[in-house]
């Protein structure tokens, strides 16, 4: 603050401390007016006493303030986490999953959504950022609850709000599966060793089947044992879909590593339409010599009829074909170096990979062999695809390109949800950590949804980032009375906060 002589129009000479701590020149005290010069000279000094005398009444104040402030922090009895459950739960209910009210399945399903781990160490979460302390005993029996009572409602639900969020209408089923090891050595039922997509056939594993919606939404989900052939899981699970929901037409999508003649010829018994990835190499003689006689240019189809109720869609791509052929090089690369070192056998002649290029030459020689490179240079760039379902060749192409919305599913599951390692060793309990990753990937999905609506312009990750820093106090006023405060210090949690409407 300062003392400042301002003149006016009427000859006068007007006094007054002027503070400017806000930014902008405010008057904070006249001190008076005159037009003799001593007058406005005792003025000032006036002005500049006035100024002492405020700032000496400001410091009792402050010091007043500090301590009433010490003695309010003093009185903090709780500091915890609360934004990953404001944000995570407040989708949870929004999609129905509150219609659930066993009061461990909603902090369980959004601890894997925040921190997946453990369930010993999710106790430990739990009794560190939301002090409240369960036992992961009870955890454990929760478990068998939900396995015995509410694995289908849970289903029912996803579904229900997949359909409405897509219009009231599912046509498209995507389905996959994955596998998923345990780091133990001792087989049973459910955990077998088997074919492991993750390369750990020496471990027992469960295969996980997942049907999901046009844009990823997950539908259903089963378990099977680890050695159950991939081809064999999915018709269960779209008959019990169909059954359970009355659906009288369903068009499947699925990868070529599921389907066998006896899975399409199951699907044509059922009256489900069908795209599937074809795998034009292993086709007859006839329509590998029509696949290869085509000359498409790029992005162009064609299509081959197989029989009375089953096409092939070929098409060809540029951006394939150069992809192909990269991989086939450098494939090639690593079986010429390996050649050169002596570190290839007879073993090594199988049909896995790269491995189909090489042959015996005499007794002990291992080569390349180059007539079959060359004959596989002809199908670069095609790809097929076997369909019984009415659509222009353009729509079954880009409906079966959605299929990478479910490796994208397994994916996150896997990576960002952590649906392994599994700690359990109880079937129903591996399959209630199943559910519950489940419920978690739909939330992920409902979250990612809402920020794309909202046009946050952030992934579900950094959202759940911004939610962990949010916390609030609680300030006890005397035994019986406290106070609880939000605490949004920063501007992303401010914008977090106001964009889902958390406060």
């Amino acid at each position: 603050m300062f003392v400042r002589k301002k003149k006016n129009r009427s000859g006068l000479v007007s006094v007054q401390v002027i503070d400017k701590s806000s930014g902008t020149y405010r008057v904070k005290q006249t001190i008076g007016s005159s037009s003799d010069i001593l007058e406005v000279e005792r003025l000032v000094e006036k002005g500049k006493k006035w100024i002492e005398s405020y700032k000496g009444e400001l410091k009792l104040d402050l010091d007043g303030l500090k301590k009433q402030t010490h003695n309010i922090l003093d009185n903090i009895s709780e500091l915890s986490l609360c934004g990953p459950d404001m944000l995570l739960g407040k989708i949870f209910d929004e999609i129905g999953f509150n219609k659930i009210s066993s009061p461990l399945f909603k902090p369980l399903v959004l601890s894997r959504v925040e921190n997946p781990t453990s369930k010993l160490k999710t106790t430990d979460y739990w009794k560190k950022y939301y002090n409240t302390e369960v036992g992961v005993v009870n955890i454990y029996r929760y478990l068998d609850k939900l396995h015995d009572n509410e694995q289908d409602l849970v289903q029912r639900i996803s579904f229900e709000h997949t359909r409405k969020i897509l219009g009231g209408s599912i046509q498209m089923l995507f389905y996959d599966v994955t596998t998923i090891y345990f780091e133990a050595e001792q087989e049973d039922e459910l955990r077998r060793t088997g074919f492991s997509k993750d390369g750990k056939h020496q471990h027992p594993q469960i295969v996980l089947g997942l049907l999901v919606s046009n844009g990823g939404y997950p539908l259903a989900y089963d378990v099977f044992e680890g050695n159950k052939y991939e081809g064999e899981t999915m018709l269960p699970i779209i008959d019990s879909f169909k059954e359970k929901y009355g659906f009288q037409q369903i068009t499947i999508v699925a990868d070529a590593g599921l389907i066998n003649n006896r899975n399409i010829a199951d699907l044509e018994e059922r009256s489900y339409q069908y795209i599937l990835g074809a795998r034009i190499k292993n086709e007859t003689k006839s329509i590998k010599e029509k696949i290869l006689s085509l000359k498409l240019a790029n992005g162009q189809s064609s299509v081959i009829s197989k029989n009375e109720s089953s096409k092939l869609i070929i098409n060809y791509s540029d951006k394939r074909a150069g992809k192909d052929s990269h991989n086939r090089k450098r494939g090639l690369t690593r079986l010429e170096k390996q050649i050169k070192s002596g570190k290839l056998t007879k073993a090594n002649i199988n049909n896995r990979g790269y491995n189909k290029y090489l042959k015996m030459k005499g007794k002990v020689s291992i080569e390349i062999d180059r007539d079959k490179l060359e004959e596989d240079t002809k199908w670069d760039g095609l790809k097929g695809y076997q369909t019984n379902a009415d659509m222009p060749p353009s729509k079954i192409i880009e409906n079966y390109k959605h299929l990478w919305k479910i490796e994208k599913a397994f994916r996150i599951s896997k990576h960002d949800l952590k649906i392994r390692p599994i700690f359990h060793r109880i079937e129903k309990r591996i399959e209630s950590h199943i559910c519950l990753s489940f419920v978690a990937y739909k939330i992920y999905k409902e979250l990612e949804r809402q920020l794309e609506i909202k046009k946050a312009g952030i992934s579900p990750e950094k959202a759940i980032d911004i939610a962990r820093t949010i916390y609030k106090i609680k300030i006890d006023i005397n035994s019986k009375e406290s106070v609880e405060k939000l605490l949004l210090l920063k501007d992303e949690q401010k914008w977090l906060a106001q964009l889902f409407e958390l406060v």
